[in-house]
C-alpha cells in the first residue's frame, strides 16, 4: 500500500537497507520496514555452503584420473561479497535481480580445478589415487592464499575429496596388476612357508643326528670305560692269579719238603721198628713156641683165649676121638664178660 513494504530476513542472511546510494540500516536476520520505489534491499547469505565438484586430471605419467570431492564455505565479510557481487533483490523481496549470486559457487570451482591440477600433475597415478588427503590441503591451503577468494569475502571452512579414481580401463589394468602381485605375494608366502617348514625339518633331523651322535658317543664312552674296568679286573686277576700261582709254588714247595721231611721222618721209624722187630727177633731166637704163645696170650680177653683154645683143639682134631659141646656151654662161651669180670680177668 502506497509502496510500503515489509522485509524478514533469516539469520543465515545479512540485509542492508540502500536509500540514495546509502546504507540505512543492516544486520543479519533483520526485519525492516521500507519504501520500494526509493530503497534497495542487498541480502548476502552468510550460512556455510557445499559445492561439489568433479573433474578430470591428467598425472604425472599421463594417466586420467577423476577427483570428486566438495568445498565448504561461508561468507564472512558481506559488505566485500556484496561489493564484487550483486546481491539486490527484486522488487517482491525473494528473488535476485542477477545470476551472481549463482556463480559464486562456480569461481570457488574454478579456482579449485586449478589448484588440483597443480597437486595431481606433479604425483604419477598410483601416488594420486593415495593422495587424497594430500590433495585436498593443497587445493584447502590454496584457497586460502588467493586474493580473488579473498576479495570475496569468502571463508574456505573445509576441501574434502571423497575419491580419486582412474578410467575405467585403467583400473582393470591396475586390478590386474595388483591382483598379480597379491598371487606373487602369496606364492611368495607359501614359498617361504615351506621353505621355512623344510629348515625346521633340517633344524630337527640335524637335531635328531647330533643327539645320535652324543648318544653314540656316550655308548662308546661307556663301552671304552667298561673295557678299561674289564682290563683292570682281568690284570687285577693275572696279577691274583699269579700272586696265587706263586703263593701255589710256594705252597707246593713247602708241600715237597713237608713230603719229603715226612717220608723221611716215615723210613726212619721204619728203619727204627725193623730194628726193633730184628731186635726182638734176635731175643726169640731159640726160645720154644709155646711159651712164646704164652707171652703172646698174656693180657688177652677170655673169648679170645677160648679162639685159641678151639684152635688148639682143631690142630689136633686127629687126637680127639669126640668133643660135645652143650648150647649151655656155647652160649656161656658166646656171652661178653661184664666190665668188672674183664678188669678182674685182665688183672695178674
Amino acid at each position: 500500500m502506497f509502496g510500503i513494504r515489509f522485509h524478514k530476513a533469516q539469520p543465515t542472511t545479512y540485509l542492508m537497507k540502500y536509500r540514495a546510494g546509502k546504507v540505512t540500516q543492516e544486520g543479519a536476520g533483520l526485519s525492516t520496514f521500507y519504501y520500494a520505489p526509493v530503497t534497495s534491499l542487498v541480502a548476502v547469505p552468510i550460512g556455510s555452503r557445499d559445492a561439489a565438484f568433479i573433474f578430470q586430471q591428467t598425472a604425472r605419467d599421463f594417466q586420467a584420473l577423476t577427483i570428486q570431492g566438495h568445498v565448504t564455505y561461508r561468507i564472512s565479510e558481506p559488505k566485500h561479497a556484496a561489493s564484487m557481487l550483486n546481491f539486490t533483490l527484486k522488487a517482491d523481496g525473494k528473488t535476485y535481480e542477477s545470476d551472481d549470486p549463482e556463480k559464486l559457487p562456480q569461481r570457488i570451482l574454478g579456482t579449485v580445478e586449478v589448484l588440483a591440477q597443480q597437486a595431481v600433475k606433479e604425483l604419477p597415478l598410483k601416488e594420486a589415487l593415495q593422495a587424497s588427503d594430500r590433495i585436498a590441503n593443497i587445493i584447502a591451503t590454496g584457497l586460502t592464499g588467493r586474493a580473488d577468494i579473498a576479495s570475496l569475502g569468502l571463508e574456505i571452512l573445509g576441501v574434502s575429496i571423497r575419491g580419486v579414481k582412474p578410467t575405467p580401463d585403467t583400473a582393470k589394468a591396475l586390478e590386474a596388476e595388483a591382483r598379480e602381485a597379491i598371487l606373487k605375494n602369496a606364492d611368495e608366502a607359501i614359498f617361504a612357508r615351506r621353505n621355512f617348514a623344510v629348515e625346521r625339518e633340517r633344524a630337527i633331523r640335524e637335531s635328531e643326528l647330533d643327539t645320535e651322535i652324543a648318544v653314540e658317543q656316550k655308548k662308546r664312552s661307556i663301552r671304552e670305560t667298561q673295557m678299561d674296568a674289564e682290563a683292570s679286573v682281568v690284570a687285577k686277576k693275572n696279577e691274583l692269579r699269579e700272586a696265587g700261582m706263586v703263593a701255589d709254588i710256594t705252597l707246593e714247595g713247602k708241600r715237597k719238603d713237608f713230603v719229603e721231611l715226612n717220608a723221611g721222618n716215615t723210613r726212619t721209624l721204619a728203619d727204627a721198628e725193623a730194628y726193633r722187630v730184628g731186635a726182638l727177633m734176635k731175643i726169640f731166637e731159640g726160645v720154644d713156641t709155646k711159651v712164646i704163645q704164652a707171652l703172646a696170650a698174656a693180657g688177652m680177653q677170655p673169648a679170645q683165649l677160648i679162639a685159641q683154645a678151639f684152635t688148639g683143639i682143631a690142630e689136633r682134631a686127629e687126637r680127639i676121638g669126640q668133643l660135645n659141646v652143650s648150647p649151655d656151654l656155647l652160649q656161656t662161651l658166646l656171652e661178653k664178660p661184664k666190665p668188672a669180670e674183664v678188669v678182674h680177668a685182665r688183672r695178674p
